[in-house]
């Protein structure tokens, strides 16, 4: 089975996934794709796949799963920059070549007088940098709960979520290992979020 996600998505979310369905179905070989390139499904580069937008294409199945919540976050041993301002403080943002990031503007807004200082299209290079003291980043928050060195900041307006949504072709919708897989997926999502 194929499956096509975010890096972030792939690296943070799906592992608990995986484990528990590898251990309900040993014989199903997985093989996850990650990145910022969206593997098609009607192609059957994936058999399927997890975005932050809905898909738009006719013969994909799809589903919205969870509302994706995002924090702020800084090193640990950083002071708290000042919401509203940010002066003295840098920022690490998302390389928005690929798209508009909502939460990428509200961190600008938000801190308007720090200084971008990183761009990067990887949010595990975002968390990474941020743990380093290198600025202020947004990231999902179940991203940044993982990180060690890392903390989240009480903000009184906080970062916009997103929907995610899983997708696969119409003609797999039989497939029994993807029939198998999805409720797993809906299980932990269903725990993790409430």
């Amino acid at each position: 089975m194929r499956i096509s996600s975010a890096d972030w998505f792939g690296a943070y979310v799906l592992p608990p996934i995986l484990a528990d369905f590898s251990k309900s179905y040993p014989n199903v070989d997985v093989e996850i794709l990650t990145g910022t390139r969206q593997f098609s499904l009607a192609q059957r580069e994936a058999d399927i796949a997890f975005r932050i937008v809905p898909f738009d294409t006719a013969d994909v199945v799809q589903r919205r799963l969870f509302r994706l919540e995002y924090g702020v976050y800084i090193a640990d041993e950083a002071a708290d920059p000042k919401y509203g301002d940010g002066t003295g403080f840098r920022l690490i943002t998302h390389d928005t070549s690929t798209g508009h990031f909502p939460d990428i503007a509200w961190l600008i807004e938000s801190y308007p007088n720090a200084r971008p200082m990183l761009r990067s299209n990887n949010r595990n290079v975002q968390g990474r940098m941020c743990r380093q003291g290198v600025g202020i980043a947004v990231l999902p928050r179940v991203v940044g709960q993982q990180i060690a060195g890392i903390r989240r900041l009480e903000v009184p307006t906080p970062p916009p979520a997103r929907d995610i949504w899983l997708g696969y072709h119409r003609d797999l919708r039989r497939l029994k290992r993807l029939r198998a897989f999805i409720p797993t997926v809906s299980d932990h999502l269903v725990n993790a979020t409430t």
